[in-house]
């Protein structure tokens, strides 16, 4: 047996320089972990609550000092004294403490580090590797990694309204040529920026963040880069978006626009949600795409209904603002026919267990699962593991570049040399 003899928390910053916690667990055999929590900027509007402090004059009113106090108080009476090894019951008494729908009293933010670094102390206890703690025996699929190598919407300062060009190599034999390929298919790219006078400064999530005239433009450059790296669009190759379409969506006017030009001032189009559905629809004809994230707003179910009926059979179409990793909203969305995956990010939900509860949700009903960074991060590398322990099959975790991103590469890269030839790659097509 094993007991929590300390919890811990400390104001630590994200990899956007903003505020956010680490968790320090310590028990009775000298088992001492942490866990850090990311941040995100484009939310949905029911993800659990991340507490900020409002100080204005302390990081611009986003501090966790009340968090922090939250964790080291209330969260540290809960749990002290307490099993290790008991992981669901600790997450529910953790929501019973806050006793809020989203999390709102203690914050989601001091939860969920909380309850990652108890999941790091099992594990640790055990003697397990983190996913095998987690997942059990059977853990030996290692997920298809969606590289960001293009950054707009809420990520970057350019001109493109989609939040995310990501790459996914599903022709690569394992994890390791997977992340070879796209590494570099990356570094391709930035040669070609350089040619065209290009910015080729990164955004949150490490992809390049050029100021192209048009999405067509920004998938042409990828498609090109595939090629020019030796690689067959399609075949071994195809792209990912995430079109964060909440963020120019009009509530009041049910449409869609072009957020960035409006903000300049220049002429922009608006388009219905049909005619939304018909434009993804063209960009999929026109380029290797087979996975869109977002292409509808949260408010819009009967716009998703529309792009499932148009698309579901041949492209996945990922549900992020609209499902917020949350077991009533995915439900919904199975009982209407909304989207066939979900995005998994462990800060909307607020801790493991209900994090890992949606994803048998998601798998049971044939949804496909991404488990996913936040564009605020560290360099914890906890969803590496989640995805391994839960047979996720593909992850979300930023670019081939800053080292908050590369850090889960390289933990699954680790992960898949200590399975050997156990070891299992996610290489197959969406859908089939």
């Amino acid at each position: 047996m094993s007991y929590i003899r300390s919890v811990e928390a400390l104001e630590i910053l994200d990899s956007r320089g903003n505020p956010t916690l680490e968790v320090v667990i310590t028990t009775d055999r000298d088992v001492c972990v942490k866990a850090s929590v990311p941040s995100g900027a484009s939310t949905g509007e029911n993800e659990a609550l991340e507490l900020r402090d409002g100080d204005a004059k302390r990081y611009n009113g986003k501090g966790v000092e009340t968090a922090v106090a939250h964790v080291n108080g209330q969260i540290a009476n809960v749990l002290v004294g307490e099993h290790v090894l008991d992981q669901t019951r600790l997450d529910q008494l953790l929501i019973e403490a806050d006793g809020t729908e989203t999390k709102s009293r203690l914050g989601a933010n001091a939860i969920l580090g909380a309850s990652l670094a108890l999941a790091r102390a099992g594990a640790a206890t055990t003697k397990m590797p983190l996913y095998r703690y987690l997942g059990g025996t059977n853990t030996v699929l290692l997920p298809c990694p969606m590289m960001n190598i293009i950054n707009g919407g809420a990520h970057a300062d350019n001109s493109l309204d989609f939040q995310e060009f990501m790459i996914r190599p599903v022709g690569a034999p394992t994890f390791k040529e997977a992340i070879r390929w796209g590494a570099e298919i990356f570094h391709t790219l930035k040669k070609l920026l350089k040619e065209k006078n290009q910015n080729t400064a990164v955004g949150d999530e490490g992809g390049f963040a050029p100021n192209l005239a048009s999405h067509d433009e920004a998938l042409e450059l990828i498609v090109a880069a595939i090629e020019k790296a030796g690689y067959k669009p399609l075949k071994q190759i195809t792209i990912a978006l995430d079109c964060a379409a909440s963020e120019f969506y009009d509530k009041n006017t049910n449409a869609y626009y072009d957020k960035k030009k409006k903000a300049r001032k220049e002429k922009f189009e608006q388009r219905s949600p049909e005619q939304q559905v018909e434009y993804l629809a063209n960009l999929c004809s026109k380029y290797p795409i087979d996975s869109i994230e977002d292409g509808l707003s949260e408010h819009d179910w009967k716009g998703w209904a529309l792009l499932t009926q148009k698309l579901g059979q041949k492209i996945q179409l990922v549900g992020d603002d609209i499902f917020v990793t949350n077991p009533k909203f995915l439900k919904q969305g199975i009982d209407q026919g909304i989207g066939n995956a979900i995005l998994i990010k462990l800060n909307q939900i607020g801790t493991v267990t209900e994090t890992l509860n949606v994803i048998q949700m998601a798998q049971k009903n044939k949804y496909g699962t991404i488990i996913s960074h936040r564009s605020g991060e560290t360099e914890d590398t906890f969803i590496s593991d989640l995805a391994v322990a839960t047979s996720a099959e593909q992850i979300k975790t930023g670019s081939l570049s800053r080292t908050d991103r590369v850090a889960k590469y390289n933990r699954l890269l680790g992960i898949e040399a200590g399975l050997g030839s156990t070891a299992l790659f996610a290489n197959t097509r969406i859908l089939g």
